[in-house]
């Protein structure tokens, strides 16, 4: 009887966006838009840095999976949004309905990689001597796969248990995709476990992933304060922020959607449009914001120390400006064991300070700016 339960439904309907009589060819439109600027942004940043190999760096190769999972959360829900708009078309399959409910599970990798860009930063900035030691190409990609091969896991989780459930009764789907709680409502058997496992994992992976990223940044923060240049000061705290606001739009509506599965309509259906539409759109401009010239290139006529500094720009991810942060070895600025302000009696180590004068291989002058 389970398994003819479980075969009697082989489709569903979804409403759509509640409220939209009249609107229909006006949001078909303004979809379409975000939905082609999802697309061109996220292929623009995949294409630049496949074809460059300037930017063949940690930083822009987390963001190039970002970009790979931006273009498929977005195409698996919005085609068919835009297709209820146009021709009013609101059936899905069962197979499209399990991808739909599976794709957006596997946007659990997306927290997972902001959780390796936070410490990606914090690397970067806090330890910049291990920087190409700590993110190397190895590394870099067991980070990537983890993330891509846990949340794989988990999604295939949450979509058998929701499909495995017996749907009897109604199929319509109240909202414009198919995701677990509007579809776990329409079984005709008690979701208690299936709700228990999903909160207790929405909860623990999201907030563990947050807190992580928290306190990466508070670290990132501490290292700013103790810079002597104002100006290094000032592009830290730029890249950080950057990174925060995509982090804030990502886990602000997991947030308010997941732990609020009884919201009101008027307010779950306009998150999950900023979820699915916007955040996919914005994350390669914020992203991208500040790197406007990755990096010059280098040409023969460049001496070999040049050079280094130009890949220690390249891996930090910094603008071809910021020529004057790179470390030691580099003879545009240096690392200097300093007395503590507090204590001259003890030293530390501390950087970037510029060269003004290189006397020979091992000897440089060094202008001290904001040192007493």
């Amino acid at each position: 009887m389970g398994l003819e339960n479980l075969t009697a439904v082989t489709h569903f309907i979804l409403l759509g966006i509640p409220n939209t009589n009249g609107f229909e060819t006006i949001l078909f439109f303004t979809f379409l838009a975000f939905y082609l600027c999802t697309l061109l942004g996220n292929l623009f940043i995949f294409s630049a840095v496949l074809a460059d190999r300037r930017l063949h760096t940690p930083m822009y190769f987390f963001l190039c999976n970002i970009a790979v999972l931006g273009i498929g959360m977005s195409s698996i829900s919005i085609p068919k949004l835009l297709a209820n708009l146009w021709a009013n078309s609101r059936t899905i399959s069962l197979g499209g309905c399990m991808a739909q409910v599976f794709f957006h599970f596997l946007a659990s990798t997306e927290g997972l990689l902001f959780t390796i860009m936070a410490f990606d930063r914090y690397v970067a900035i806090c330890h910049l001597l291990c920087y190409l030691i700590i993110m190397n190409h190895r590394v870099c990609g067991l980070l990537a796969a983890s993330s891509w091969i846990t949340s794989s896991f988990q999604a295939t989780i949450f979509t058998s248990l929701t499909f495995t459930l017996p749907y009897c009764g109604s199929n319509v789907v109240d909202c414009f995709f198919c995701d677990i709680f509007p579809v776990a409502k329409l079984a005709c058997t008690d979701t208690y476990i299936l709700e228990t496992v999903s909160f207790i994992n929405i909860g623990v992976v999201p907030m563990t992933c947050f807190v992580l990223i928290l306190v990466s940044y508070i670290r990132i923060i501490f290292c700013i304060l103790k810079m002597n240049m104002g100006e290094g000061r000032r592009k830290a705290t730029s890249t950080c922020a950057s990174r925060l606001v995509v982090v804030t739009m990502f886990f602000g509506p997991c947030a308010l959607i997941y732990s609020h599965p009884e919201m009101s309509k008027m307010l779950v259906t306009p998150v999950n449009i900023f979820g699915n539409l916007v955040t996919p759109m914005l994350n390669p401009a914020i992203y991208t914001l500040r790197n406007k010239e990755p990096c010059p290139a280098y040409d023969g006529d460049d001496d070999a120390d040049t050079k280094q500094a130009g890949q220690w720009v390249r891996a930090l991810g910094w603008e071809s400006g910021d020529l004057d942060l790179v470390p030691a070895f580099a003879p545009r600025a240096v690392v200097v064991l300093i007395p503590v302000q507090k204590n001259k009696l003890q030293a530390a180590w501390d950087s970037p300070f510029k060269v003004v004068k290189q006397l020979n291989d091992v000897n440089y002058m060094v202008e001290l700016t904001g040192w007493t």
